[in-house]
């Protein structure tokens, strides 16, 4: 501590009353909050050198842009501690944490996490202008040999240790078609690299960042990746797409924005940063034996399985891989017990209302024979609810649509409390003459919806059809 008291004595002119260390990060620095007669500070002690420069002079420069950072006060003749502002305790990880627990976040909690998403171009293209980068650590600027290393970091640390076998050359060829794509978004601006929730912290209302020493030239979309698909922020796809247009809207204040070419680029950012996250946690967890960093693994693999949904057809065989890593029983069945299930019936009355498999009892009963029934006409007969012509029939009558609105709204708080009961099952059943159209048009429309709003497993049955899929 005789490195602080004197570094806090030559810039205050007092020595410091106390000294308490901060909860680690995680990282190789050390922070502590130092009082004095006139309030406090908190001085770092970092063992890389170069990255405590680099903090440093980033955090100069981007004061001199107008970005809400830290004030850096002082610094030790060898840059191994330095005394920087003191922002209070208020992370944004901490005040969304009833949100996160639940998997449902209360509109003051999306405020404030949509105004971090919506400061980010700021950081990127303010903070880039005239900043030097040659200051970055451990390398100035995101290219391939950076994509080859966490590629590679997920391969070995992550893939093999699974015991998938798998072809090396192909998954090579995969990974090089995957550095080509994110090298062709490369830019003049800021990559923050580690912009996430417990780095934006709130003062006086108003959020600021820290810990972005890590940082280098890059392209936009890495950040926008690492913030929103963050494997254990619990983000409902459908807040995910709200935080994602938060940004576009705020990018549009630096450059022209397509909003579907935008979405498409980074679907290949999302699924690359989730590769890299997913080698973090072999390497922590399997190597390292680590055990908590192995129970983010399940977060991380949803994350995966959403966004295979929508193949990548650049990557055939990687895609491939993947695939068979998310049906992996070990990741599948984990925290099954901790997570809220809904499941949806589509059925016919003719052959009686389900049971509830759970056992609980309860839930909801929809009667869709109140609804056009497309069943009457030959044309339909041999189609099903999930079919375009069936869709397009339920659709044009319109009637469907106000229909579930109203079902919409009833299961929505219905979840949400259950969400914050901590119950693990909830069943919602539609039913109609033959179990077919009417049905399985609703059941899936509602499944989809609920995946969308809620971090809930869904998993849909339609009897008659005897089709399972889950959402």
């Amino acid at each position: 501590m005789k490195e602080i008291d004197k570094l806090f004595e030559e810039h205050t002119g007092e020595k410091p009353v106390e000294i308490v260390e901060l909860p680690s990060s995680g990282s190789n620095r050390r922070y502590f909050r130092v009082r004095g007669s006139k309030g406090t500070l908190i001085a770092a002690k970092g063992t890389s050198v170069p990255e405590n420069i680099a903090f440093w002079t980033m955090a100069k420069h981007f004061k001199l842009r107008g970005l809400n950072v830290p004030t850096v006060l002082a610094h030790s003749e060898d840059f191994v501690y330095y005394l920087q502002e003191d922002l209070g305790n208020d992370t944004l990880f901490n005040l969304v944490s009833e949100g996160r627990e639940k998997g449902c976040y209360s509109p003051s909690e999306k405020e404030l996490i949509i105004r971090a998403v919506e400061c980010l171009p700021k950081i990127q293209f303010e903070g880039g202008k005239g900043l030097d980068y040659s200051v970055c650590f451990p390398q100035p600027e995101f290219d391939r040999r950076m994509i080859s290393f966490d590629q590679n970091y997920f391969k070995y640390c992550f893939l093999k240790a699974t015991g998938i076998e798998f072809s090396e050359i192909r998954l090579d060829e995969d990974f090089q078609t995957m550095s080509d794509v994110l090298m062709r978004s490369m830019s003049d601006t800021f990559l923050y690299r580690d912009f996430q929730a417990r780095n934006v912290m709130l003062k006086d209302g108003e959020p600021y960042f820290i810990d972005f020493q890590g940082g280098r030239k890059g392209p936009i979309y890495y950040d926008v990746a690492s913030f929103i698909w963050q494997a254990k922020a619990f983000y409902p796809e459908e807040f995910k797409m709200e935080l994602v247009d938060a940004y576009i809207s705020s990018l549009r204040k630096y450059k022209e924005v397509d909003r579907d070419e935008f979405i498409d680029t980074l679907r290949h950012f999302v699924l690359f940063r989730t590769l890299q996250v997913l080698g973090a946690y072999g390497f922590r967890g399997y190597f390292e034996k680590k055990p908590h960093f192995l129970q983010s693994v399940p977060y991380a693999m949803e994350n995966l399985r959403r966004l295979l949904k929508t193949p990548f057809r650049e990557y055939p065989y990687l895609s491939e891989v993947l695939q068979e890593l998310t049906s992996l029983k070990e990741f599948t069945d984990m925290n099954r017990d901790k997570t809220l299930e809904v499941t949806v019936y589509s059925f016919a009355y003719k052959k009686g209302i389900p049971n509830d498999a759970s056992g609980n009892g309860g839930g909801y009963v929809f009667d869709c024979r109140g609804l056009e029934n497309p069943g009457k006409y030959e044309h339909y007969r041999h189609f099903n609810g999930t079919d375009a012509e069936v869709i397009k029939f339920m659709e044009d009558d319109g009637g469907v649509l106000k229909f579930l609105d109203n079902a919409y709204s009833l299961v929505d708080a219905h979840v949400a409390r259950f969400i914050q009961r901590k119950f693990t099952h909830l069943m919602v059943s539609f039913g109609c003459t033959g179990g077919q159209h009417r049905s399985v048009y609703c059941a899936e429309h509602l499944a989809e919806h609920i995946s969308k709003r809620f971090n809930v497993r869904v998993h849909v049955i339609h009897r008659e059809l005897e089709l399972e899929k889950q959402f």
